[in-house]
């Protein structure tokens, strides 16, 4: 199968006016703050404050609109995320004649989180569009710009394998405008797509189904990456992997016709030395899991094709380190493999000896991911000499019963630079 091509995010772009006088744009979005001070006040339904942030004076000038009556009649919190639109049906002698639709966004006391979910929450309302242009941006510093950008472009996501397309197009191009000085705030956007790009990548390795994507297409995947990136790469194939020993990875692999692979990515910054930290990134990559021998039940079976998002997740990071200009060494290690029931599986009984000579007796071959795991941590504690080690997976059976499926387990050898020794953090 070849995947059909997918959705481009939104192009983000920086604009001094106001957002009702970007000419183009289809879409007015104006903030609308809950218990600060701002442009003018009124109140929600819940009898907390609201405010019009930046841009609100001028698209009232120029649509002759109550804009705060809007917010009385849908009952608006100014809530993060909650928005309340309005039809232009009439643009003719507006400053903007494609003027077809006005925002007004919810973004709660316009922190970074909050910013995030009403980027988001803009992208979802406006697929289908041209061009947004919103004064979010105009409310904060770097950080929130940051958080917003993520929110829009990640709020845009879409995959798709149909033959007539993707149902729905993300809107084509946002303009954050009403700043003050957009050289300035470039610096900002440009780590933010990166970040963006990043999830989006991650997210989009996650979900393609496991007939494209086996150990060799995500090695594939890499070296691509790599070669855009400019990373160092080293790939093992199946006969190299048993030659040096990586008998974890090879034994969860063994019963696929689609051999395992084993990825290694190094990004050196450009300022480096022999101080410089070294950080280093380890990947699950399961392209699918049956669960072998010890099969799943279908419905437990039905999503492990994104048993591999640990990995994809440190590709992807591994990807973005020079457009963040990152200031620490990081090598990412991508442990892939096909968990799947065949004549040569691993069977609970088996003791597979791994990188450096240590064993572990099977007793369950839908333990998989802790087999390829162990290699390569394995091997990075032999021969990479890291300052942090980190590994990122999909062992979640435990992790569910015990905690739920919001709530993240982490684990640290470290308590005082462990990010939470031991414990855990809850997740969105």
């Amino acid at each position: 199968m070849i995947l059909p091509r997918q959705v481009d995010p939104p192009v983000i772009a920086l604009s001094e006016v106001a957002p009702s006088r970007v000419v183009g744009a289809d879409v007015v979005a104006i903030p609308v703050m809950s218990g600060v001070g701002g442009v003018a006040g009124d109140t929600g339904s819940d009898g907390t404050a609201l405010t019009l942030g930046p841009g609100a004076a001028e698209l009232i000038d120029e649509i002759d609109e109550d804009l705060f009556a809007l917010l009385d009649v849908a009952s608006a919190t100014g809530e993060a995320g909650q928005i309340v639109d309005r039809a232009v049906l009439d643009a003719t002698g507006l400053s903007n004649p494609d003027l077809r639709l006005v925002l007004l966004v919810g973004v709660g006391a316009g922190t970074p989180a909050e910013l995030r979910r009403a980027g988001a929450a803009i992208a979802r309302r406006t697929r289908g569009f041209g061009t947004v242009a919103t004064s979010l941006a105009s409310l904060t510093d770097d950080a929130g710009l940051r958080a917003l950008v993520e929110g829009v472009v990640l709020g845009s996501f879409e995959f798709h394998v149909r033959s007539r397309g993707p149902a729905e197009q993300p809107v084509r191009r946002v303009v954050l405008a009403g700043l003050a000085d957009t050289k300035t705030r470039r610096p900002a956007l440009d780590k933010a797509l990166a970040v963006a790009g990043a999830g989006w990548l991650s997210r989009t390795l996650a979900l393609v189904p496991s007939n494209e994507k086996n150990p060799v297409w995500l090695a594939e995947q890499a070296l691509d990456v790599a070669s855009r990136s400019g990373l160092e790469v080293t790939v093992w194939d199946e006969k190299r992997l048993a030659a040096d020993g990586f008998g974890g990875i090879i034994g969860v692999g063994q019963g696929s016709d689609n051999p395992p692979r084993l990825v290694r990515l190094d990004y050196t910054p450009r300022r480096s030395g022999r101080k410089t930290p070294h950080v280093v990134l380890v990947g699950k990559g399961i392209t699918f899991d049956t669960g072998g021998l010890s099969i799943k039940p279908k419905d437990n079976m039905m999503l492990m094709k994104r048993d591999m998002t640990g990995a994809g997740v440190v590709l992807a990071v591994l990807g973005a380190l020079a457009a963040v200009d990152s200031p620490v060494r990081v090598t990412g290690l991508m442990a892939c493999a096909e968990n799947s029931v065949g004549a040569r599986s691993m069977r609970p009984g088996d003791v597979l000896r791994h990188y450096g000579g240590r064993t572990s007796e099977v007793t369950n071959t839908d333990a998989e991911g802790r087999l390829v795991l162990a290699d390569a941590m394995a091997y990075a504690v032999d021969e990479l000499k890291a300052d942090v080690l980190v590994d990122v997976a999909t062992l979640t059976g435990a992790m569910k019963v015990a905690l739920g499926q919001r709530t993240g387990g982490y684990f640290a050898t470290d308590e005082a630079r462990g990010p939470v020794a031991g414990g855990v953090i809850g997740c969105r």
